[in-house]
């Protein structure tokens, strides 16, 4: 099993729905932060050491996986792009300014872990907040990093290869996308931020950041 489909857009833009989406149209497993939530002590160090700059198995990380979506591998998708070139790459968008507001009240929260001996939090800091500098509470930086991240994929992804694809399009665009019949049933809608937020409580025993 190799990936087939890689998702370059960033947390926050419909991946967890695109994961499940995927799932069920037969692409799956699908590598998302929470596979990463489920095992951090094993799976945190292979991300931590690609931001490290360090030699990186691709094939061993996504071993079992036939799609990945989200961070962490959001942050790496040039990499992972280059890995897999048969893979075909979707990129979720979503309005800036709703993205921010998302984002601001989940994984950029005050609430996040912060213990540097923690493998998961150490790894957010540097794959996900890293991306941003770690400036995370400056609107307009974060939008500014979203746009060109966004407009980055774009240009580099062959248009026959990229999929620009918000879920509330449904499952017609991706369905053509990927080659595969319309499922008869609504497409996945999940995590919003009130769910991200549950689940995190449910995970991780969290604590406020000091200033």
């Amino acid at each position: 099993m190799t990936l087939s489909v890689i998702g370059a857009g960033l947390g926050r833009t419909g991946t967890m729905s695109l994961k499940l989406a995927l799932e069920r149209l037969g692409f799956g497993p699908c590598y998302h932060m929470v596979e990463v939530l489920d095992d951090p002590a094993g799976r945190s160090p292979q991300w931590e050491a690609a931001a490290d700059g360090k030699p990186v198995d691709w094939d061993a990380i996504f071993k079992g996986y036939r799609s990945t979506v989200d961070w962490p591998g959001a942050t790496f998708w040039r990499e992972i792009v280059a890995a897999f070139p048969g893979a075909k790459v979707i990129l979720t968008e979503r309005d800036p300014e709703d993205w921010y507001r998302s984002i601001e009240q989940t994984i950029f929260s005050r609430r996040m872990p912060h213990d540097p001996k923690d493998p998961w939090a150490r790894m957010t800091t540097k794959v996900v907040r890293g991306m941003f500098d770690g400036v995370v509470d400056d609107r307009d930086h974060a939008i500014a990093v979203f746009e060109r991240h966004n407009r980055a994929v774009r240009k580099a992804i062959p248009a026959d290869r990229l999929l620009v694809y918000e879920v509330s399009q449904g499952w017609e665009p991706l369905c053509a996308f990927l080659g595969v019949p319309v499922p008869d049933e609504p497409i996945p809608k999940t995590n919003s931020t009130a769910e991200f937020k549950e689940r995190l409580e449910a995970i991780l025993e969290l604590t406020p950041r000091p200033d």
